[in-house]
């Protein structure tokens, strides 16, 4: 009986040694055990809102560019002003027999939020500015297409010019795209010298143009509590964001003296 009891009684110590050595064990393993990783973070975006855009060329600007359409702006439309806009002007300077002038501008603006799954809003913002300016360079029906880099127009720009031949007459194009910090604006201008009217000289639309970017991209900074400079000059992302937005502004042709300007991606995408 006392053997039985010793054998018994160390059977039990044992077992119990055990149990607490595994209690042990386990925890040190929790307490050992790592957290969950914290979830990655990419610099904020430094622009948080947009201008007017039919506000955003000054009144001077657009008696150059469409003298007799100044006050012919038309707003596209936007589910979130803050992130899109864009506005548009048509003129129409009839010279009687001699023929007319036409002239249409649009300004799109697009702003880029950062976002953990699609990356920096800068760098978001340089990917879809390169494809406007690739879209601008591949319209369907376009002549003598040049590519023009610009320097001094916000982080980077630049201008695309080629002839637009449609049922009207010869229209000169003018697609400038320019891109500061997380913003990017594209600015159609094109001309036409109708009813035997001169065809505009594609230089004199260019420097119009690139005046008038100049002075969005200044808007671009006022909106958001800078100064009347163009804003700041950001730098170009040195890795391009892998996806751009899902939604892009809508696109469609340039108009035409018989048609209605609306606000577009890429003017004259479709003659």
């Amino acid at each position: 009986m006392l053997i039985t009891a010793a054998c018994s009684s160390d059977s039990g110590d044992s077992k119990a040694k055990a149990g607490d050595g595994g209690s042990a064990q386990q925890s040190a393993g929790s307490s050992t055990r790592p957290s969950a990783s914290a979830s990655p973070t990419v610099r904020p975006a430094a622009y948080k809102k947009l201008p007017d855009a039919c506000v955003a060329v000054p009144k001077k600007t657009l008696t150059d560019l469409v003298p007799k359409g100044a006050k012919s702006a038309k707003k596209g439309s936007s589910d979130d002003p803050s992130t899109r806009a864009s506005c548009a002007w048509s003129s129409l300077d009839n010279n009687g027999v001699d023929g007319s002038q036409f002239r249409w501008l649009n300004v799109s603006l697009l702003r880029f939020d950062s976002d953990a799954s699609r990356g920096a809003a800068d760098e978001q913002a340089h990917t879809y500015y390169s494809q406007q300016v690739k879209d601008a360079q591949s319209v369907d029906g376009a002549k003598n297409v040049k590519l023009v880099p610009l320097s001094g127009t916000g982080a980077e720009a630049s201008a695309v010019r080629y002839d637009l031949k449609k049922k009207e007459g010869l229209f000169k194009q003018q697609t400038v795209v320019a891109r500061v910090e997380n913003v990017v604006v594209t600015l159609d201008y094109n001309g036409a010298g109708l009813a035997g009217e001169k065809t505009p000289d594609a230089d004199d639309l260019t420097k119009a143009a690139e005046k008038a970017i100049k002075e969005v991209l200044a808007s671009v900074s006022t909106a958001n509590g800078g100064g009347s400079g163009q804003g700041s000059s950001g730098t170009s992302p040195s890795e391009p964001a892998s996806k751009s937005p899902s939604k892009s502004p809508s696109k469609s042709p340039s108009k035409s003296p018989s048609s209605t300007a609306s606000p577009s991606k890429s003017a004259a995408k479709k003659s």
